[in-house]
């Protein structure tokens, strides 16, 4: 190992530079002082772990280290202090005292395990997409969440509901919690397929949902859950958006709570307060708020931490939550094509000669006004919520920029004859596209223009069930399934039906074709097959319903679906 002084503006036995840095940040200094009190234990540390550790900007670290005297091991880019006890404040022998109370960390040995198991998941979990502000918290922060959920409220028969995951939260609530029901809506499919496979190898249930929260929450997790947490885009679009949505999770409007992670740089106090303003807007009591509760690796600008909130919705937050959420647009992101300071894109110029060859009966999306006068539109999140009032043949959709992965839903929500669709760049995979639908269309791509002509109608028992429920895509997706599988087979019960389904594709209760996400599209073929060939499950013994009761209740169940996939 090769180590190197370096000296920064101050000597090892007079700290003019420092108390003056100190000086200078008030009562904030507290962070640095901090910083020089693990520093003068002597032990090695990297730049990531310190800004961590004091939940400090990498700008206030890095200013600091400038004005001590350090020995580097640049191989491991690692440093601390050549002269340790040199080093001297009036506040360094006091700092380590008066440490904010961490509500659970006196938990976390009893679920040392379970902290393994997380450190090892968030290690093999697919990396993180920056358009999407990805940044993994630590293994100890996602069990604490879970801790604090189970120290704060009484969590027997609840459900818990996360609104983005990749800090994979729902497998620590499912390990420390098993008897809580917990869901997960995400948008990136690599997440949704890994927490689910973890799920099944753990032995936990967590119900995953495809969601891109600029087009609404799935209908099945609407008004489903008591508790929701949330680790959002850290902008005032993304916060306000995620926060809402979890909102419209709340089963629970006077009891419901949700647990919000959002940070910011001690040195862009503005930007908080853009924030907590957008959290304001939706009239929300703040009835806990822990500094710096989570920690991350990676997010050095804002120190890799977070506060943690907990949020009270008030009588006055539901109108807030109706007229605000679907208002958000789609730039929520802090980088990337998809981010708030980027400029706002338009529509290919090629748009006018496509929808005069495709002559379409209907515009989905943001269309230009001049498009087409006099043909019908309808906005993304109406088309994607509920199935058309009409039944158009050919029909037209803008997919708006950095919506891409919508796609697939976006045509199994019509049974037109020929869709287009006209994107910002080309589809990246066709084939893996043409593989979730080839039981309902034929794909052809030129540039950015995708075209999708429906294909003839099948022949065979299990191509035509499968056909069946995925142009049923709105309708909950057992109960479709159910009704087809017992035609096809003629001598099933409903609970026979049900008990075969339920065995084949146990993710499918109460979800819509257009909630799945796409490993479970890809598996939707296969469980349907399996359900036309196993055989069927012995009676029950308790009493059948009336067939008029049991109709009766399959009919509120569908209706109940129905209301909440309208948003009016």
């Amino acid at each position: 190992m090769t180590t190197h002084p370096t000296t920064g503006g101050a000597s090892s036995d007079h700290n003019s530079g420092v108390d003056a840095l100190i000086a200078q940040v008030g009562v904030d200094g507290r962070r640095l002082v901090q910083a020089l009190a693990l520093l003068r234990e002597g032990g090695w540390w990297t730049l990531a772990d310190l800004v961590r550790e004091t939940a400090t900007s990498r700008r206030t670290i890095e200013a600091l280290l400038r004005e001590l005297e350090l020995e580097r091991d640049r191989a491991r880019d690692r440093f601390r202090l050549r002269a340790p006890d040199s080093v001297k404040s009036q506040d360094i022998d006091a700092v380590a005292a008066f440490d904010p109370a961490d509500p659970v960390g006196h938990l976390l040995p009893r679920h040392h395990g379970v902290v393994a198991e997380l450190a090892d998941l968030i290690a093999r979990a697919p990396r993180g997409r920056h358009v999407l502000d990805h940044v993994a918290a630590t293994a100890d922060t996602v069990v604490r969440r879970a801790l604090l959920l189970g120290a704060r409220f009484r969590l027997a028969g609840t459900r818990v509901l996360c609104v983005g995951d990749h800090d994979l939260t729902s497998l620590a609530v499912a390990l420390i919690h098993p008897g809580v029901e917990v869901s997960v809506a995400d948008i990136d499919e690599r997440i949704l397929a890994y927490i689910a496979a973890e799920a099944d190898r753990l032995g936990v249930a967590v119900r995953t949902r495809w969601a891109d929260l600029r087009l609404g929450l799935p209908a099945s997790l609407r008004e489903h859950a008591d508790l929701a947490v949330t680790d959002p885009p850290y902008t005032p679009e993304g916060v306000g958006l995620f926060v809402a949505r979890a909102l419209s999770g709340l089963r629970d409007r006077e009891q419901g709570r949700v647990l919000l992670a959002y940070g910011a740089s001690e040195r862009t106090p503005a930007l908080a307060l853009k924030v907590q303003t957008s959290l304001a807007n939706l009239n929300l009591a703040y009835e806990a708020m822990y500094p710096d509760f989570n920690r991350y690796h990676g997010a050095e600008a804002i120190g890799s931490a977070a506060d943690l909130y907990v949020l009270r919705p008030t009588t006055k937050t539901w109108p807030a939550v109706a007229a605000r959420a679907d208002k958000y647009g789609t730039a929520i992101y802090t980088q990337g094509p998809q981010s708030v300071e980027a400029a706002a894109p338009t529509l290919p110029a090629d748009a006018g000669p496509l929808l005069t060859s495709a002559d379409p009966q209907l515009l989905v999306g943001d269309w230009p006004r001049a498009a087409l006068p006099g043909v019908p539109r309808v906005k993304l999140p109406t088309w994607l919520a509920k199935p058309h009032a009409t039944d158009p043949e050919r029909v037209a959709i803008a997919v708006p920029l950095g919506l891409e992965g919508a796609l697939p839903r976006m045509l199994l929500a019509t049974r037109a004859h020929r869709v287009d669709a006209l994107l910002h760049e080309p589809v990246r995979d066709l084939d893996a596209l043409q593989a979730v639908l080839a039981p309902v269309y034929e794909l052809a791509a030129d540039g950015r223009h995708l075209t999708a002509t429906r294909v003839p109608a099948p022949t065979g028992d299990a191509a035509r069930l499968v056909r069946r429920v995925l142009d049923s895509a709105h309708s909950r997706l057992a109960n479709t399934w159910r009704e087809s599988l017992i035609k096809a087979r003629g001598s099933l019960t409903k609970n026979q039906a049900r008990g075969l389904i339920a065995a084949a594709a146990p993710w499918s209760a109460e979800a819509t074709v257009l909630e799945l996400p796409l490993h479970r599209l890809r598996e939707l073929p296969g469980a349907i097959t399996a359900t036309l060939a196993a055989n069927a499950p012995a009676p029950s013994t308790d009493p059948a319903p009336a067939p008029a009761m049991d109709a009766a209740m399959d009919a509120a169940m569908d209706a109940a679906m129905d209301a909440a996939m309208d948003p009016a």
